[in-house]
């Protein structure tokens, strides 16, 4: 059974400001249950220091050929050193991470194990959402004009399909992204890459349905350990968070 421990997300806007989020003397409070800050940025507009990243940052950076990936990367990565330090009351180029095999990020350290954040980040926008004591991810996309009925037919699971082909023609672009965010972020939020393939596990699709996990195939318990939110970020944005149930979401 579940704790039925209220879910609060937060949205937070430091982009409104070009500058990363000020360091203050404490650490900023959050709650070891209950609570998401889900943190958005403009990487066209903040100011992040390139200085702050790590040797093995300025590494990936250098291997994106494009140089406003390159841009937007480096200041991805250092609005999350800068988020982060508000949560630590360290210095950001101080943070440390490890890495999971399949390349999810944690802090290193022992005063941090507790901390859980996830990134995501498309053309300009990026999303930040941190939590405590749950494993949580989040994805971002832009609506674009991308073959999403071949996709779908690729990677969907078969009750995923059936229900996005059964929508009106006019929904159906819509729907994918939804879907396909939502299954983003059940990846990203268990850490193991694509361990479990895209189609051993379902998510809602139909507009009217609230975001959930329908079934994992082989462990008809795991959907009952999740819960998720969609949101829409920006205009032509769509956004999923999907983080270890601990209650029932509200809306922000």
């Amino acid at each position: 059974m579940t704790n039925d421990i209220p879910l609060h997300i937060s949205i937070m806007h430091p982009a409104l400001s070009p500058c990363p989020p000020p360091l203050s003397p404490s650490p900023l409070a959050l709650p070891e249950t209950g609570t998401v800050h889900l943190w958005q940025f403009d990487l066209d507009s903040v100011a992040a220091s390139e200085q702050t990243l790590s040797p093995d940052e300025h590494a990936r950076a250098e291997r994106l050929r494009l140089p406003l990936a390159r841009t937007r990367f480096i200041a991805a990565r250092g609005m999350l050193r800068a988020t982060l330090a508000r949560y630590t009351a360290e210095q950001p180029a101080a943070l440390r991470f490890h890495y999971t095999s399949a390349g999810k990020p944690a802090l290193a350290g022992p005063r941090n194990h507790k901390l859980s954040f996830n990134l995501t980040h498309s053309h300009n926008l990026a999303l930040l959402a941190v939590t405590q004591s749950a494993r949580i991810g989040v994805d971002l996309e832009l609506i674009a004009d991308a073959d999403y009925s071949t996709i779908a037919q690729q990677f969907f699971a078969a009750n995923e399909l059936h229900a996005l082909n059964a929508l009106p023609p006019n929904q159906r672009r819509a729907a994918f992204y939804r879907c396909w965010v939502c299954k983003e972020a059940f990846i990203k939020a268990r850490g193991e890459g694509l361990n479990l393939a895209l189609d051993r596990f379902a998510v809602s699709v139909t507009p009217d349905e609230p975001a959930a996990l329908l079934h994992v195939a082989g462990d008809a318990g795991e959907a009952r350990h999740w819960q998720f939110a969609t949101l829409t970020p920006a205009a032509g944005f769509v956004a999923a968070l999907c983080v270890e149930r601990q209650a029932t979401i509200e809306s922000p």
